[in-house]
């Protein structure tokens, strides 16, 4: 991929053990993530790299990524979209985990409202990102998915230091080689119960770990 230029924006702001992207993490020496080709409808143009600690070592491709890690206190990497949208997201792959908290998820942010989500499909822990209040849960793409929000107060966020929500679809039978991610469904699911989303920022296939997190990752997606 040619990088035209730089945008760095944050990755998950979850409280405590979960990754968080650093409060001033906003300019052109902070590459986390790379802006590249526009053809959006067919292809991956954000890489994302966020890192915090322990050895990371994360390898984008043009359709996908690898990472391997151990001894991770926070970490987020994928691959995506620099704009989120109702597209149908098909990913194959794998994922092991040998120590800490890992999950793998569709993760993105909107604005207007400020909402940071994530569709949960493996989780280590059956949780993930998965607090705050349970409303409901909903069947898609052969399985099912708990409905969460959680607000985050005086948080790191792609505006910076905010206070905004987090929605949540955590599939209930994971499937870390992979399938498809229909966001259609989810986030009419979520309009149903009250969680709107705003204006699309980047949306991504997520790795993510903290906790000490060891294990590996590797995967190609479409939409």
């Amino acid at each position: 991929m040619v990088t035209l230029t730089y945008l760095v924006v944050a990755a998950a702001a979850i409280s405590g053990t979960f990754a968080a992207p650093a409060a001033n993490a906003y300019g052109p020496d902070l590459p986390d993530f790379e802006f590249g080709p526009h053809d959006l409808a067919r292809r991956q143009d954000y890489n994302q790299n966020y890192r915090t600690g322990g050895n990371v070592q994360f390898s984008p491709s043009s359709n996908g990524y690898s990472v391997t890690f151990s001894g991770a206190g926070d970490f987020v990497v994928g691959k995506g979209w620099s704009r989120g949208t109702a597209r149908n997201i098909t990913f194959s792959g794998s994922t092991t985990r040998t120590s800490g908290t890992v999950l793998v998820s569709i993760y993105g942010w909107t604005r207007n409202p400020l909402v940071e989500y994530y569709v949960q499909e493996w989780t280590s822990d059956g949780k993930g990102s998965a607090q705050g209040q349970k409303l409901g849960t909903f069947e898609s793409d052969g399985g099912t998915y708990e409905i969460w929000k959680h607000q985050q107060v005086n948080q790191p966020s792609i505006a910076g230091t905010s206070t905004f929500w987090q929605y949540i679809s955590n599939r209930v039978e994971k499937r870390p080689e992979g399938g498809t991610v229909t966001l259609a469904n989810h986030f009419a699911a979520w309009a149903k119960v009250g969680l709107n989303l705003g204006q699309h920022d980047y949306q991504v296939l997520a790795t993510e770990g903290w906790g000490n997190a060891g294990g590996n990752s590797k995967y190609t997606l479409s939409a």
